[in-house]
Order: structure tokens, then C-alpha cells, then sequence
């Protein structure tokens, strides 16, 4: 009965999350990165010298009017050193896999390469808004893991976060007082002068951590990019239609089916929602279904 479903089946192999695939692709895309340097050596960009890798898979104004759109991606993967790298893994690895667990692997995904996507363009208008900002070469993986922390703090805004200040100081705070203190930063860190850090791009990667919880079934798809026009414009209606033959169908209440009906009404949906969207996603009705579907094979 339950042999035919893939989450019964046994595991062939221990499957790695997205949040370790992703540390190890920035570890290995910066040893690649350091040995290209040693090899590719530099180029005289507007009378300053720079590393040609950064001219070529760097983000910058110019590389974009050259037509280099794919420095959008190729520039969350680079790091201007090890300690820069370093602190972009710990946080990685921290709110990455709480995300992970919320969204799914593929909305995680999703998320992060879109909040470094938007915060690279953030950093790029405002090099184009402000005549003062000179177009540096932005590199590193900070607004993807800013989109993750919004993304956090959106969801769960009164989860308690303990920070080490300087690797030794522990201070906890609640998540959505640690994304309003990152927030002032990046707004005031904008205006700063001679600052070198991409603040935009860290804000351009919070509002879109925000907006993707806040509108996630747009970005799921709803907007058009999964879906044919003919399947969202009858969605609402089959919807409607469900919710009415429920309320003048009494159903049987879960423990009253049979298992077979159980595990294929009440289970496998929830199953699916999990693997979609997380664990964190299931209501209380959901988690009781769960358990008494716990219960009924222990019985067995």
C-alpha cells in the first residue's frame, strides 16, 4: 500500500540540503576565482588597475552596458578575500538551512539568487542616480544572505537570534530588530562617504526577502511564469467549487477511512506541501493528520 509512494521508499543515498551545495559552490568558485587572478592578470579600467577577472564576471555599470548581463549571477559567486568569504558562508549556513526548512530547497534557492539578482541592480541604479558612487566592481554573496535574513525576520519576526558581537560578545535580540538595524545600516552606509561596501545591493536584498514572503505564491508562479493564462483563470473558480461540495458533503473525519484512503487523502498532500514548502508551512489540523497517521502504522 505505502511501497509505491517515493517517500516510503528507502534512500539510495544520503542527499545533500541546498544550504551545503551552495557553501560548497562558493568555496570551490573562489579557489577557482584566485587561481584564474594569478593567471589572467590585470586590466586598466577609467586609470585604475584591476583584476581581469573582475572586469569579466564582476558586477559593474559598465560590464552591463557591454552587454555582460550575466555578471547578475557570475558576481554572487566571487569574494574580494578569505575573511570576506568566511563571513558570508557563517551567515549562509545559519539562516540558509532555517530558510531551507520554511521555504523548501528550490524556494531557497529561488530567493537567494533573486535577493542577489535585485541587489545587484539596486547597487547598479544607484551608480547611475548618484554621479558621486564611482562604479566599483561589486563581488560577494551578501545580498542573497541579506534576502535570506528579510526573508527569516518577515517570517518568523519574534524567533530570538543570538549574534556573537565580535565573535566573543553574545547579544539575542528578536529577528525583526535584527533586520531594522541592518536596514538603518545599509540606508545610512549609502550615504557615506568613501564607504566600499555595497550597501544598496544589501537593501535592494532585504526588500526582496520581504516581498518574497510577503508575495510568494507571484514569485511561485501566480504571475505567470508556470502557469498558462487558461490554468490561472479557471484556478479560483475549481477552488470555489471545492470549498462548496465540502460544505454540503459531510466528510469522514480522517480516523474514519480506510488506510489505504487515509494515506491517499489525508497524507500525501501534506507530504507534498512539506517537500514544496517546508515543515514550518503545516497548520495544527495538518500535524494532527500526521500524528494520527503515525499512529495508525505503529498499530500495524
Amino acid at each position: 500500500m505505502l511501497d509505491d509512494r517515493s517517500y516510503m521508499r528507502a534512500p539510495q543515498r544520503q542527499q545533500w540540503s541546498m544550504t551545503t551545495l551552495l557553501l560548497i559552490s562558493l568555496v570551490a568558485c573562489y579557489v577557482v576565482q584566485v587561481l584564474l587572478e594569478k593567471q589572467l592578470g590585470l586590466d586598466l579600467v577609467d586609470g585604475r588597475w584591476q583584476s581581469r577577472m573582475d572586469t569579466l564576471f564582476a558586477l559593474s555599470l559598465k560590464g552591463l552596458a557591454e552587454g555582460k548581463y550575466y555578471q547578475l549571477i557570475t558576481f554572487q559567486f566571487m569574494h574580494g578575500g578569505i575573511w570576506h568569504l568566511a563571513c558570508n558562508m557563517i551567515g549562509l549556513y545559519f539562516f540558509g538551512r532555517a530558510v531551507e526548512e520554511m521555504l523548501g530547497a528550490a524556494g531557497m534557492l529561488k530567493l537567494y539568487l533573486l535577493s542577489g539578482t535585485v541587489g545587484g541592480l539596486f547597487h547598479v541604479a544607484l551608480t547611475m542616480a548618484f554621479f558621486r558612487h564611482s562604479d566599483v566592481c561589486v563581488v560577494g554573496a551578501s545580498a542573497g544572505i541579506f534576502g535570506l535574513i528579510a526573508a527569516f525576520a518577515a517570517r518568523e519576526p519574534n524567533y530570538p537570534i543570538t549574534l556573537l558581537v565580535f565573535f566573543v560578545l553574545p547579544v539575542t535580540m528578536r529577528a525583526k530588530w535584527l533586520l531594522l538595524i541592518e536596514a538603518v545600516v545599509s540606508v545610512g552606509g549609502i550615504f557615506m562617504p568613501g564607504s566600499t561596501t555595497a550597501h544598496a545591493a544589501h537593501l535592494g536584498g532585504m526588500l526582496t526577502g520581504i516581498a518574497f514572503i510577503k508575495w510568494g505564491d507571484w514569485f511561485a508562479g501566480a504571475g505567470g511564469l508556470w502557469e498558462s493564462g487558461a490554468r490561472r483563470r479557471s484556478a479560483r473558480p475549481m477552488a470555489r467549487a471545492s470549498v462548496l461540495r465540502a460544505v454540503r458533503r459531510p466528510r469522514k473525519m480522517p480516523e474514519e477511512l480506510p488506510p489505504a484512503e487515509f494515506i491517499s487523502r489525508e497524507v500525501d498532500p501534506i507530504l507534498e506541501k512539506i517537500s514544496a514548502q517546508g515543515i514550518h508551512s503545516l497548520t495544527e489540523r495538518e500535524r494532527q493528520i500526521l500524528q494520527a497517521a503515525h499512529d495508525k502504522m505503529a498499530r500495524r
